[in-house]
């Protein structure tokens, strides 16, 4: 059955637009599907996620409408609100990232993701390249790792000295609280995957050419050093887990529900509720008759290739 008329052109549009909107998650997960027919030899490790794809769809749709509204509330209120995200290299912290600033503006929700420091940086009191960054009210800012390299992937390459990391462990405490006390709500995850799963990612990663600039160095030296992550890991929870900002561990071998879970449990924590919006009205366009637009010469234009 076929219709027309401007009705059915406008609703056309507006489900095109949607799809477009559906799509952006679409083109990650074929992203994640791509290689997998190709690589026979590493298919049958593969863990398979256990939730209904039609199910991580609308959940992860809901969620991230929750967070538009965690977002204005957010902006609304002057919350300033810090989220670091921690855990094995290639656990998903990034797909999870990904998903909570996918809908988000920019302006109020960043994310912060520095380098190795530079030389002047090293001998800079350690939390100080980190301060600039936190919050200012409105705002949410997502560390993808955070000062906790210290504990973790310092510590195990030697990058530190045991004095630095003894103390960081004395610092870190009440670094933490000061920022509490300043109004800044801290939350802090750990991502955790199986050993097997681990390698699973990394030989996708290696056979992907899109891919392949995730693993450094520091991320193959991880497969290498496993149990001295392991171990440290430990040692870092147990002495950074403090009741003004305690650890939250993400089960991240099912990708899917990893960021259903995260994102579920990143929304309890704050007290957020709906803001009224006042209505958009779209004004109507001002023409003046004596108005003539140029010609632009064709040499501005992107070729049509599609």
């Amino acid at each position: 059955m076929t219709t027309d008329g401007p009705e059915s052109d406008g609703k056309t549009w507006v489900e095109a637009e949607l799809q477009d909107s559906f799509d952006e998650e679409l083109e990650m997960e074929i992203d994640d599907e791509r290689l997998m027919g190709n690589l026979d030899a590493i298919k049958a490790l593969r863990h398979k996620s256990e939730i209904d794809r039609r199910l991580y769809f609308h959940e992860l749709f809901r969620l991230q409408a929750e967070l538009v509204k965690l977002q204005d509330w957010i902006a609304h209120t002057g919350y300033k609100l810090v989220v670091i995200f921690e855990g094995r290299d290639a656990a998903g912290k990034g797909g999870v990232i990904k998903r909570i600033t996918q809908r988000l503006n920019p302006r109020v929700c960043r994310v912060v993701a520095l380098p190795a420091p530079s030389e002047r940086e090293k001998t800079q009191w350690y939390f100080q390249r980190y301060v600039p960054h936190l919050p200012a009210a409105g705002e949410m800012v997502l560390f993808d790792r955070s000062w906790y390299n210290r504990a973790g992937v310092e510590r195990v390459m030697d990058f530190a000295t045991p004095e630095q990391v003894e103390e960081f462990f004395h610092d870190v405490p009440e670094f933490e609280r000061m920022l509490v006390r300043s109004g800044v709500k801290l939350i802090k995850y750990w991502f955790s995957i199986t050993d097997q799963e681990q390698q699973l990612r990394f030989m996708m990663r290696i056979h992907d050419p899109l891919k392949q600039w995730k693993l450094s160095p520091m991320d193959l030296q991880s497969r290498i050093r496993w149990e001295d992550y392991t171990k440290v890991k430990e040692e870092m929870l147990d002495k950074t887990n403090i009741p003004e900002a305690h650890w939250w561990i993400v089960e991240g071998d099912d990708k899917k529900r990893a960021r259903l879970n995260c994102i579920h449990h990143l929304l309890t924590q704050v007290p957020y509720e709906d803001i009224p919006q006042e209505a958009v009205d779209l004004p109507e366009r001002v023409f003046n008759p004596s108005y003539e637009r140029k010609v632009l010469p064709d040499e501005l234009y992107v070729p049509e290739r599609y």
